[in-house]
């Protein structure tokens, strides 16, 4: 199969050692888009629009803050908090009050559950990034379709986190159906079960070592089974 911008990254990450391929893509898409938050892109017209409305999550201002260009995010931080603070006035003065029962001149409360979340949960990198692994979901399994060599590359793999495994057994049925959607799933969950049993092995091994009586047995797999097995229930942070 002929390879294009889309399907090339997601090669390049099946290719990889890892314990999911779709982490390595998101990792390194992260990188790219926090590098582009903190380049020249800061000071493009229509992004300051979109990170005024959106602003950041406090994992990627972090990842921002460690970068060389710390006067670049300073400024996107001052503008959203300025925004913030307008939106949050106009939410002040649009609440709903009402009037304290049985007094004609009196102080108003103001109702409880005031929905702030257009300010607290959104997160423009969030929104970029995870389009984009969508688009790498919709393209692995285009590929496991028309690509054989590709197939061949995901059944022998190490398998993905359990996040990403469940996001590409509900995207599949957008694409496949029939006797072919069932043979992806099954391909699919006989490769991660096979990669769960093996390290659960290997996390096994590791908690053994500490017992003085393997102390000189060798670790094989077993040195970096923690971080692993953390990486294959939770994803890569």
């Amino acid at each position: 199969m002929r390879q294009h911008i889309d399907t090339i990254p997601v090669w390049d990450a099946f290719k990889t050692d890892c314990e999911c391929p779709l982490c390595v893509l998101r990792e390194t898409n992260e990188n790219n888009y926090v590098q582009t938050f903190t380049g020249g892109s800061v000071m493009e017209p229509d992004v300051r629009v979109e990170v005024n409305m959106k602003g950041f999550c406090a994992r990627h201002f972090r990842l921002m803050m460690k970068s060389e260009h710390r006067l670049g995010v300073a400024l996107m931080a001052h503008t959203y908090l300025k925004q913030s603070m307008a939106r949050l006035g106009q939410t002040n003065m649009a609440v709903q009050s009402v009037p304290v029962k049985g007094r004609l001149f009196s102080k108003k409360a103001p109702e409880a559950g005031v929905d702030l979340s257009a300010l607290t949960d959104t997160c423009i990198l969030c929104d970029r990034l995870n389009d984009t692994m969508k688009r790498y979901v919709y393209t692995a399994i285009h590929l496991w379709k028309k690509d054989s060599a590709f197939r061949y590359q995901l059944k022998n793999s190490k398998g993905l986190c359990l996040k990403h495994y469940a996001e590409l057994l509900k995207a599949a049925p957008e694409q496949l159906s029939g006797q072919e959607l069932a043979t992806f799933t099954d391909e699919l969950n006989e490769t991660e079960m096979k990669n769960l049993a093996r390290l659960e092995q290997e996390i096994e091994w590791f908690t053994l070592k500490f017992d003085h009586q393997n102390a000189d047995k060798p670790w094989g797999n077993s040195r970096d089974a923690l971080p692993r097995t953390v990486e294959k229930l939770r994803g890569r942070e």
